[in-house]
């Protein structure tokens, strides 16, 4: 039996434990720390399917908030 872990997974989730602690509990290399750890996440889910379903969200939001305010 072999055990994978998807590393985009893993970093998905120490993303969302760590982004539950209170603001006041964090220093300042610990909030650097997490946006190292989310531009890492970002990265690898950069080239997937669903990386590129959040591009297109992204790229048509902005594309209406642009044209809404001609």
């Amino acid at each position: 039996m072999v055990l994978t872990i998807n590393v985009a997974v893993l970093l998905a989730v120490i993303i969302i434990l760590r982004l539950r602690r209170r603001t006041e509990a964090r220093s300042r290399n610990d909030e650097k720390l997490t946006v190292v750890i989310v531009l890492v996440f970002g990265v690898l889910i950069a080239p997937t399917a669903f990386g590129q379903g959040i591009l297109d969200v992204v790229v048509q939001l902005v594309q209406g908030v642009s044209q809404s305010g001609r």
